[in-house]
């Protein structure tokens, strides 16, 4: 990785600090030094101690209701009982810790990912190093939206204010001057600054703080709070069928003991124990998977959120386009210089009158100067440093004649969101001039002429000038050029001097220019960008173009990718300007696809999401600037960029693109799509192992006793932790299926109408009906007969062997038919879920141990059944997948599921 790489936008040269500039220690220098002070990291946070996170697996709220059936069964005189039911909870403790030990090991690994990158002086020289790399004494440059990498004093400032809340809690943002401290941490509001270090890592007052402070308790994520749900819901269902069934049980005649055993059975059978770590571990696949392509979820719950996403609201630069400028046509009211170059290096060919060179070579030094970003020159390939426009504008200047270094500024005004300008002051033997670079819109209103003689204040053609310079505005635009403005003026003695001693205020400067020429830049879309859209779209999902360019560069760019259709102009563009302050109005102008917002403020993205969200939409918002922040927060998902987006940005968002691509957005969402369906897949698996086991229970408590109970439960625990568990983990890591983004996203509950139909409907019977035929078709080859008196105790266990290996090859069936909702099973290749097959495996090996080691098998009062049982339990793999098939291929023939009605998944 280059220096440069994964560079924040906002990390550029502050040009108001290049006059005087500290040249930075070298990179020896900051070695030994960092050899000595150590990386400037924050002391690790104390984690848990490993028993206090086990016992809490030992102790929520399924386990506490197993450890009070595991003590009731003692009470009641059945150990081996009691002793099971605590081993599955231990067991299952045991796993669930190691899980979320996975889990944030693996959370861990995609934290290290993210970029944290800082601009320091080496040397001499601009370097972008990693945070962790800075030692005191180093020389940082700051701009908007930039996180203090450590304790800083600072050199120099220009309108810089410091966003301290994690430190003090003040919300309002702190404005700050060369002399005073700023504190690693914080994050810069506005304008910029040089800083020397002063402390790093454990020497911090962020470390200080943070050693007195507790870990804070996330809120509770929409997932959570579903998962939630739906544990609340089984629980309660699970100990009230029990407790109805006990006294059912009770009432025709069988004795408490039976009874008990019979309401612990049903309680056990219905409880999930492996539901929340298996859903953990899914997250944090899917978010691993995510990280390989280039997507980094901040949080494992977005990655199902992410599969719910129906309208994307995005940038243009650096998104939809490469983020790779270059200025290619200069227009002056003397005359258009075109340019042809490659990359950022500084010789192009130069083509245009000698009348208009002169110039766009002073423009272009003007323009230079009030800019923060630079070019370097690494393997012989040139490269952007800081903010790619203004790494073009250092281009531009260099091809049109001008120096390595560049003039120096005496003086700068920071950009900012309000007047959307930056400017600097540039001394030439005694005179100074104000030059100002910016939007278009906002600085041609601060103009009263463009330098010509016709062009003058009160000359010829007065006014004239304003039209002509608008019309190569349009003319440049209309090609999908991003488009600059560029003005000066002089500045009598006393304006430079207070300029230069910072008593000066840039809206009073900045007025009664004179224009000096327009600079098209050209940024080419990504190559993947029109796919993603079509993709997108296929997907159900609805996309906005939202971006603070010119109503016909972004037009021209829409029309490029495919966002609008051709022959559409700035007329399909909605102002940012004339969006309607009522969100409902709001919302119902925007709600519609392929909708392009120019000229927006950070203001009106916030706006805009909460407009949409209204009508009922899941909405993803990019952003990667200092003011994208409360968008980012407020949208569904928010989604900042990893190489060119500001740290607050990055900050507040809950994925970043690590290559600011926007095909990463939809891939994103595709495997959002997987493990919402991976989550409802090992759903359906467990809801249909409980539909076989607790059938037996409601059978023999129905014929009071006198139909013999299929499988106990000490079976039923096995089932639930030892064959069950391994093809759940498997499911939970399926990939995307073929056609998920082919389909509108699903907006409805984990557990809703169509899973319970399937599961109780559907799946459960079949099973049931293997199992409940197997072990009939024993007792009867025994001599039972229904009626008679219980068989002998041999011939029950063959039977509930039969039983147990019907439920567990009808389970292995169920795995393969969960792989979708649906095509058959035998439509899927086989080997498309490797972690499947071992899981199936794994499955069966224990069933053979289960049911031939004899005293694993006395334990659970089972035997391997007769060759007629083992027949009728293995037509259930053949017997699941076919019902599967045929109710998937009902759904498609009439066009719509036999289910409830699909609920709101918001």
């Amino acid at each position: 990785m280059s220096a440069t790489d994964h560079a924040p936008a906002g990390s550029r040269r502050p040009h108001s600090a290049a006059h005087g500039i500290p040249a930075g220690l070298d990179e020896a220098a900051a070695a030994a030094l960092r050899e000595r002070v150590g990386p400037n990291v924050l002391p690790r946070e104390r984690p848990r101690p490993w028993w206090v996170r086990l016992g809490a697996e030992l102790g929520h709220f399924f386990a506490l209701m197993l450890w009070a059936a595991s003590i009731l069964s003692f009470v009641a005189g059945m150990p081996e009982l009691g002793w099971a039911i605590a081993a599955v909870v231990v067991v299952n403790g045991l796993f669930a810790f190691l899980q979320e030990a996975r889990a944030e090991r693996a959370s861990a690994k995609l934290r290290e990912l993210l970029p944290n990158r800082v601009q320091v002086r080496r040397g001499g020289h601009t370097r972008v190093v990693d945070a962790a790399d800075l030692v005191p004494g180093d020389i940082v440059l700051l701009a908007a939206g930039d996180r203090v990498p450590a304790d800083l004093d600072l050199v120099s400032a220009s309108s810089l204010t410091l966003d301290e809340s994690m430190l003090t809690g003040e919300s309002l943002p702190v404005p700050r001057e060369a002399g005073e401290a700023a504190a690693g941490g914080t994050f810069v509001a506005a304008g910029d600054a040089v800083g020397r270090v002063s402390a790093t890592g454990a020497a911090t007052k962020l470390a200080a703080i943070a050693s007195l402070t507790t870990r804070a308790v996330p809120p509770a994520s929409p997932l959570d709070l579903e998962l939630r749900r739906i544990v609340r819901i089984i629980a309660i269902v699970a100990v009230t069928v029990g407790a109805v069934f006990f006294v059912i049980s009770l009432l025709i005649g069988n004795p408490i003991t039976g009874a008990f055993l019979f309401a612990i059975g049903v309680t056990v059978a219905l409880v999930p124990e492996g539901l929340l770590p298996t859903v953990t571990l899914s997250l944090a696949m899917g978010a691993q998977r995510m990280s390989r392509r280039h997507a980094l979820v901040r949080n494992l719950e977005a990655v199902e959120t992410l599969g719910s996403t129906t309208f994307i609201c995005t940038d243009k630069t650096g998104t939809l386009t490469q983020n790779r400028m270059s200025a290619v046509e200069v227009w002056t009211p003397h005359g258009t210089v075109l340019l042809e170059g490659t990359g950022y290096a500084p010789t192009a060919a130069v083509e245009g009158a000698d009348a208009a060179r002169s110039p766009a070579a002073r423009l272009a030094t003007g323009a230079r100067a009030a800019s923060q970003g630079d070019v370097e020159e690494h393997d012989g390939e040139w490269r952007a440093v800081g903010d790619p426009m203004e790494a073009a504008l250092v281009a531009l200047d260099r091809r049109l004649g001008g120096t390595e270094a560049g003039a120096v500024p005496t003086a700068g005004f920071a950009f900012d969101e309000e007047r959307k300008r930056q400017s600097a002051v540039l001394a030439d033997a005694g005179a100074a001039e104000l030059w100002v670079k910016g939007a278009p819109e906002t600085l041609l209103g601060l103009c009263t002429g463009d330098g010509t003689e016709r062009g003058a204040p009160g000359g010829a053609d007065d006014g004239a000038w304003l039209a002509r310079a608008e019309e190569a505005l349009e003319a440049l635009a209309s090609r999908g050029l991003r488009v600059l403005a560029v003005a000066s003026r002089g500045l009598a003695p006393a304006e430079a001097a207070d300029a230069e001693q910072g008593r000066a205020d840039a809206v009073v400067l900045e007025e009664r220019l004179v224009l000096r020429g327009l600079i098209g830049l050209h940024d080419p879309p990504r190559p993947a960008v029109a796919g993603a859209i079509r993709q997108a779209r296929d997907a159900g999902i609805r996309l906005a173009m939202v971006t603070g360019d010119h109503p016909t560069t972004a037009a021209a760019i829409a029309r490029e990718i495919g966002l609008i259709g051709p022959g559409r102009g700035a007329d399909a563009v909605i102002d940012g300007g004339s969006l309607p302050e009522d969100l409902q109005v709001l919302g119902a102008l925007l709600d519609r696809d392929g909708v392009v917002i120019s000229r927006v403020s950070p203001e009106q993205k916030l706006d805009v999401a909460r407009a949409l969200q209204a009508r009922g939409h899941v909405v993803a918002m990019t952003g990667d600037g200092v003011n994208d922040g409360p968008a980012l927060e407020a949208a569904d998902i928010g989604v900042a960029m990893g190489r060119s987006g500001t740290d607050v940005a990055r900050n507040a968002a809950d994925l970043v693109l690590l290559d600011d691509d926007f095909a990463t957005i939809i891939a994103a969402v595709e495997q959002g799509r997987a493990t919402y369906a991976n989550i409802r897949r090992f759903l359906t698996y467990h809801l249909t192992d409980n539909v076989a086991e607790l059938t037996p229970f409601i059978v023999w408590a129905l014929s009071a006793g006198h139909f013999p109970l299929a499988i106990g439960v000490l079976q039923i625990l096995f089932l639930d932790i030892g064959t069950d568990l391994f093809p759940a983990l498997a499911l939970g890591s399926e990939r995307p299926s073929e056609g998920v983004l082919k389909r509108p996203p699903e907006r409805r509950h984990l557990m809703d109408g169509s899973l319970l139909f399937r599961v109780f409907a559907v799946l459960g019977p079949v099973e049931v009906l293997f199992e409940m035929a197997a072990f009939t078709v024993v007792l009867w080859l025994g001599g039972w007969r229904p009626g008679g008196d219980l068989p002998a105790p041999d011939v029950v266990a063959a039977a509930s062997g039969a039983a147990f290996t019907a439920v567990v090859l009808g389970q292995l069936a169920n795995a393969f038919a969960c792989r979708t909702a649906s095509r058959p099973a035998w439509r899927l290749p086989w080997a498309g879920n490797p972690l499947l097959l071992w899981a199936v495996a794994v499955e069966g090996a224990l069933l053979a141990v289960f049911l031939f080691v004899g005293p694993i098998a006395q334990l659970l009062g089972q035997a391997p059944p007769p060759l007629a049982g083992f027949i009728l339990a293995a037509l259930a793999i053949p017997g699941v997948l076919a019902v599967d098939a045929l109710h998937k291929w009902f759904r498609h023939r009439l066009g719509r599921g036999l289910t409830h009605p699909v609920l709101p998944h918001h």
